[in-house]
């Protein structure tokens, strides 16, 4: 199977309801008359994407090489065997059914441990370019709201309030799954395709999915970082450099804002990166240079994830 790539996108009235309580908001399916240009990303911003990109590009493949095949096979075998049950091919079905069951044994023999396999992957991403005080604005008044009883007012204020790319994997639970197999099978071999054919049904519909968010503005800001970090070991930086250094630092601030008013951690865990901004600004400024300025904000917004 090949890994989904999906985008979850604002809708207009949810657009409109969050800009409506001062977060204006951007998704590619807002239309020019919603989009508000102060929310346009910055060209520092811009200019991290393709890194982040590929960084999201090379965390998918990573995912999809921790599909298990042989649990991809019995999926696709148990799919089949319904569908031959559904056209009252029952030997042809029990034959699947055996290859699905020799599958699972053989990942179980390996790792009879192994709770969940691994079967196919996706990734959806969810984005959001708005003002950090004006996402914490929104924040405050669905408080208000639901302090008041408006859930349903309250609801599409926050529903959005996210920048992150989600790794999904679907996985086939091995405490439940090959036993429901066999008894399929069973229930085959006696002639009761009904009750074999709902549980292989039911089957399927215990396929588990996990989820790991991974939160976009501190991806951007570990870029930025990177790419500065770059030019403040530069001793020969020219004006032109000393402002985009400037402006990467700045831009990294603004996204790890992004990430605290989105709730991806603690105050706690934002300070001392807010700290280490303002202390390699202040080393690098008139042109300074130096190594190992990087190394504690590096880990620090590595730990965000």
């Amino acid at each position: 199977m090949t890994t989904n790539l999906k985008s979850i996108l604002l809708s207009a009235a949810a657009l409109s309801l969050v800009a409506a309580h001062g977060v204006p908001a951007r998704g590619q399916e807002q239309s020019q008359s919603q989009a508000n240009p102060a929310q346009e990303q910055s060209p520092t911003a811009k200019s991290a994407q393709p890194e982040v990109d590929a960084d999201v590009a090379k965390r998918s493949e990573e995912e999809r090489k921790k599909i298990v095949v042989d649990a991809e096979t019995a999926l696709d075998q148990t799919k089949k065997a319904l569908a031959l049950l559904g056209d009252k091919k029952t030997q042809e079905a029990l034959g699947a059914l055996e290859v699905a069951t020799g599958k699972l044994e053989l990942i179980l023999a390996r790792d009879p441990k192994l709770a969940l396999a691994p079967v196919d992957t996706g990734v959806v991403i969810r984005d959001l370019y708005a003002d950090p005080n004006a996402v914490k604005d929104a924040i405050k008044e669905a408080r208000r709201l639901l302090g008041d009883g408006e859930v349903q007012k309250a609801r599409p204020l926050v529903s959005n309030l996210a920048s992150e790319v989600v790794f999904q994997t679907t996985n086939l639970p091995l405490a439940a799954y090959p036993t429901a197999i066999k008894s399929a099978a069973s229930l085959i071999a006696k002639s009761k395709v009904d009750e074999a054919k709902d549980t292989l049904q039911a089957a399927l519909n215990t396929l588990v999915i996990t989820e790991v968010a991974v939160p976009l503005p501190v991806l951007r800001a570990q870029v930025l970082l990177k790419d500065a970090e770059k030019l403040a070991e530069d001793d020969k930086r020219s004006e032109e450099s000393n402002k985009s250094l400037a402006a990467q630092l700045d831009e990294a601030r603004k996204q790890i804002r992004m990430a605290e008013a989105l709730g991806y951690g603690k105050k706690a865990d934002f300070e001392p990166i807010f700290e280490q901004i303002k202390e390699i600004e202040q080393k690098s400024s008139g042109g300074k240079s130096g190594k190992g300025w990087f190394d504690r904000i590096k880990k620090q917004v590595s730990d965000l994830f």
